[in-house]
Parts: structure tokens; sequence; C-alpha cells
């Protein structure tokens, strides 16, 4: 399973450089005067694509914003609570997100959509965002039952996620 989240948190991280590198080259052409075709379009369906694949590396290692006013006043038996209903939260919310995205792919595909110069079908990209999505409840999944059965694998991520006091 660590070779498998691990793989994921790498996916994210590709489409940082992917991200990063499209931003730098269509800012950097524009001196020359060069236009990428559709550099627009694809600049933001990989961000959509980075912003899902991220979800999932984030929510699994707890390194995303939180507010820790509740929690840092409790004990630990109540800060594993606060843990454990907080993730099955946020898995009911990226769940839902993730049914309702595959319905965006589907009528994506349907209704044909293409990017304005090239005139490419959109619908790929839509689905690369959709499995980020569908890996993220997977990790957040493999976090909640981690929380609830097994909390010592998450030791390493908490650790990092919240400042030794």
């Amino acid at each position: 399973m660590d070779r498998f989240i691990d793989g994921i948190e790498l996916a994210a991280a590709l489409f940082i450089g992917i991200v990063a590198a499209d931003v730098f080259l269509t800012v950097a052409l524009r001196y020359f005067g060069i236009d990428i075709p559709d550099s627009y379009d694809f600049g933001m369906l990989l961000l959509a694509i980075l912003i899902f694949w991220g979800i999932g590396a984030t929510s699994y290692r707890g390194t995303h914003i939180t507010v820790d006013l509740l929690w840092a006043n409790v004990g630990p038996r109540w800060q594993r609570a606060i843990d454990v209903f907080a993730t099955l939260v946020l898995l009911f919310v990226v769940t839902v997100h993730t049914y309702c995205l595959f319905d965006k792919v589907a009528s994506t595909y349907q209704a044909n959509i293409s990017t304005f110069s090239l005139r490419l079908p959109t619908w790929p990209l839509f689905a690369v965002a959709w499995l980020g999505d569908a890996a993220a409840v997977l990790l957040i999944g493999v976090r909640t039952w981690r929380l609830i059965f097994n909390p010592e694998a998450l030791a390493r991520a908490d650790n990092v996620a919240r400042p030794v006091e």
C-alpha cells in the first residue's frame, strides 16, 4: 500500500512540474512574440489535474491547512476522535466530488468539447483529473482505516503535519 501511496504522491509532483513548465514556456515565449496554441486551455486543465492529484497526497499525509484550536486543547483520546471525524467528513466530501466529476468527464466526452485553437478533445484531461480525485478517495479511505485501526502507521505523516510541541 505504501508503494501505491508513494506513486500517487509522485504523480502529483510530476503534475506540479508539468504546470510549472507550461507556465514558464508560455511566459518566456511571449517575449519573442510566440504564442503556444491553446496554452490557456491546457494550463487551466493541467492546473485542475494538479489540484485533484494533490488532494490525495495532502489528505493522506495530513499536510493540508488545518485549524487546531480545539484539537490542541484536548487530550490524545479526543484528538484522535477529532481526527477520525474530520477524515470521515473529508472522505464523504471527496467521494461526492469524485462522483460528480465522473459525470463531468462523461458529459464532456458526449458533448465533444474541444480546445479553442487546435480543437483537441478535453475529456482525456478531465479523465486524468478524475483519476486523481478517485486516488484521493482511496488515500483518504486508507488514512481513515489507519486512524481507526492502526494509528501507528500514520505517525510519520502526523509528525510532518503538526510541529512537535
